[in-house]
């Protein structure tokens, strides 16, 4: 019997294009923080996997690659809804790794008041302390990079974490990895390798630009490169190709240094505005506070990608 085409197959060219487009970007030599959103699960889990295999995954790349004391960004309402992911925690802190403030339940501050949003960051505070002991624990990453959508409710949420002893963690460099997890567990079901093959080259070649990328945005607001902090998700697909991507980056002279050492550079301290109400990472919000533009992308592929094994 005739094996039926992929439904993929019309799709695969375009994405095979976006890649190529998008690995002519080069990245210049850069210090980079690696940081990873939605611990201990993000995504769907694709069939033969677990979620403490993807975060050992994770764990081995950056080990490997010697990128240090990497943060991880927790959403501790996963652990009630899946007991189990409590290893995914306890293994990334026993692997010397970092847990910070992601709030208990992944809350868009731009759809929420400022009172909920509070008690939602105070109620991740009991897993950090759990897993983290007497390390330290207060860095914040806001949900969707959404840092509130009036100048008032920004002000009240920075008050609120400066009280409790809170850092930041800005994000420079976002490629929107997530919207490739569903379409890889997808495409793992449907085992349909072509479109898992052309997935895998998207996700790297669209990395590389948003680096270079990012460096080019920095060079508009600076006049110089300044150290960087790359976004990703504990995602599968993320695991799977981190370590063919932290070589890549290596390989182009990228040097990776903690979380706290990239928020030194005098960049970070330079904010001082409410952000402006779109959000995004720190570069984007400086730019369109400045009525900048963001350096152009290649086309971003989600809409390709949401098609893909269906």
């Amino acid at each position: 019997m005739k094996r039926p085409r992929s439904v993929a197959a019309p799709l695969l060219s375009a994405l095979v294009l976006l890649s190529a487009g998008a690995a002519a970007a080069r990245v210049d030599a850069m210090e980079m923080a690696i940081t990873v959103d939605d611990l201990p699960s993000h995504g769907a889990l694709p069939l033969g996997t677990t979620r403490l295999q993807i975060a050992e995954r994770f764990i081995s790349a950056l080990t490997t690659a010697g990128v240090p004391s990497v943060y991880g960004f927790v959403n501790a309402h996963r652990l009630a809804d899946d007991p189990s992911t409590a290893e995914v925690l306890k293994r990334w802190v026993d692997a010397g790794f970092l847990l910070g403030n992601h709030t208990y339940a992944h809350r868009d501050l731009h759809t929420s008041d400022v009172q909920a949003f509070e008690q939602d960051i105070a109620a991740d505070e009991p897993a950090l302390q759990s897993f983290m002991g007497s390390r330290d624990w207060h860095w914040f990453r806001y949900p969707f990079m959404h840092e509130g959508e009036s100048v008032e409710k920004i002000r009240a949420i920075r008050a609120y974490l400066h009280e409790r002893g809170y850092k930041v963690a800005e994000v420079t460099l976002d490629f929107r990895d997530y919207a490739w997890s569903d379409p890889y567990a997808r495409c793992v079901a449907a085992g349909d390798t072509q479109a898992i093959a052309s997935l895998k080259a998207s996700y790297l070649s669209s990395a590389l630009e948003a680096v270079a990328r990012g460096q080019q945005a920095a060079s508009i607001l600076y006049g110089r490169d300044i150290k960087h902090v790359l976004l990703l998700h504990i995602g599968a697909l993320d695991a799977l190709l981190l370590p063919e991507l932290l070589e890549q980056l290596t390989g182009q002279g990228v040097h990776f240094v903690s979380l706290p050492e990239a928020e030194e550079d005098p960049a970070y301290r330079d904010a001082s505005e409410p952000a402006p109400l779109q959000g995004g990472g720190l570069l984007e919000r400086r730019l369109a506070a400045k009525h900048l533009r963001y350096p152009p992308r290649v086309e971003q592929p989600r809409e390709k990608l949401s098609a893909l094994c269906r």
